[in-house]
């Protein structure tokens, strides 16, 4: 406890010194914390984008339905949806259980023809959910019971819009081709630039008589908290063996995964270089401040302090230094974000995307932390670089100094 409080005064006997050190170690913390939170928010925004546009909190499927491609994919569908649906609402978490069906199809609009793939879906329940989808023109899909919503890219090529009727053409089940009109209810983006240029959406209703079907491919799921998928899905599986829960990650793995392996690898390597800048700096001050104290540290060494002692002074200085000097640099940083950066900082589109988004830092008390953590240990060992040297130097050489 002694070393301890000599420590701590030992701060205030070179004030000068003492702020350069905590300037660097906070305005390292501070970049560190600020990056961390920038990709935290890109990441956030873009899990809240993919599952309330496109894949719900994750989709439910027969076991090894996504893993290859089949000749009658229907023959895969699922065909107790009512059972299921009932079971799925009655788990803790679940407050949203959406049914679909996927349809390929043609879209003709006089001359002009498009291939399509659509999505049957009850449109005015999810409507509630899926609040990503931005309606670009007219009005989204509610209970229009032959109303289609196309997506942008889809809309432009057939060059239609909202009130005018299409024909679509569709290949059902039992080999006939079926076709039925429809009214264009509105065209809508979710900034995916592949999707929006060939997706439509129907009633589930009427995709399942086009299709001549009354089975569903998938059940996607909206959750109060992505953190319940773990138990839900795991309910499900055990539930019903012939089934596979996949959450919206693995769905979106080209994009939301990937991207988030790339952003956290970025990461890591700026986490490298700041910490090294802050390790060098913190050793050139320290250094110049342990080489000036070499009679001090002599002293202590002839009324008795053992060689580790000595370095547990000095590192005792660094802890205090590195709690110090990182609380102010995630203060100053939070503050700032916080206040002049509230509502967000608008971000050009990401690859693929065609949307422009405002990006609002997120953080959390586990980034708090470990950043602290970094740079409390990016102190210690600075200083037990430095001091190590002076701490075996004998003490005659060291009160000679």
């Amino acid at each position: 406890m002694m070393l301890v409080r000599l420590a701590f005064r030992n701060l205030f006997r070179n004030v000068r010194r003492t702020i350069a050190v905590l300037l660097t170690i906070g305005l390292g913390a501070g970049a560190l914390f600020c990056f961390q939170g920038f990709i935290h928010g890109v990441l956030s925004d873009y899990k809240e984008s993919t599952i309330h546009s496109r894949y719900g909190n994750g989709q439910i499927n027969l076991k090894g339905y996504r893993e290859m491609v089949h000749k009658d994919p229907w023959k895969q569908w699922v065909s107790n949806s009512s059972e299921l649906e009932r079971f799925l609402l009655q788990q803790e978490g679940v407050d949203y259980v959406f049914p679909r069906v996927s349809i390929n199809a043609m879209l003709v609009k006089g001359k002009t023809s498009m291939s399509g793939h659509g999505l049957g879906i009850r449109a005015e329940k999810e409507a509630e959910f899926f609040n990503n989808l931005r309606i670009e023109d007219g009005v989204a899909l509610s209970n229009q019971a032959n109303g289609i919503m196309l997506g942008k890219g889809l809309a432009k090529s057939l060059n239609v819009n909202p009130d005018d009727q299409i024909t679509l053409y569709t290949k059902a089940i039992n080999g006939r081709i079926k076709k039925s009109k429809l009214t264009v209810t509105g065209i809508f983006s979710t900034g995916n630039m592949e999707f929006d240029n060939r997706v439509f959406r129907v009633q589930l209703e009427k995709a399942q008589d086009l299709l001549a079907t009354d089975s569903v491919e998938t059940l996607s799921l909206g959750l109060r908290d992505h953190d319940s998928w773990g138990p839900v899905a795991k309910n499900i599986e055990s539930a019903f063996p012939e089934l596979e829960a996949v959450s919206f990650d693995e769905l979106d793995k080209v994009y939301y995964q990937n991207s988030v392996d790339w952003l956290k690898a970025q990461f890591h390597v700026v986490q490298a270089i700041i910490l090294s800048i802050v390790l060098l700096g913190i050793f050139n001050t320290i250094s110049a401040s342990i080489l000036e104290r070499k009679q001090e540290i002599g002293n202590l060494r002839a009324n008795g302090e053992s060689r580790l002692d000595v370095l547990k002074l000095i590192l005792s200085e660094a802890v205090f230094l590195g709690v110090l000097g990182s609380a102010i640099g995630l203060g100053i940083t939070y503050v700032v974000s916080k206040g002049f950066f509230e509502n967000g900082i608008l971000m050009p589109p990401g690859p693929g995307s065609t949307r422009a988004f405002y990006l609002i830092f997120s953080f959390t008390w586990t980034m708090a932390l470990s950043t602290m953590a970094m740079s409390v240990i990016s102190a210690i060992i600075a200083s037990f670089l430095a001091g190590i040297k002076v701490a075996k130097m004998p003490i005659a050489k060291a009160l000679r100094s």
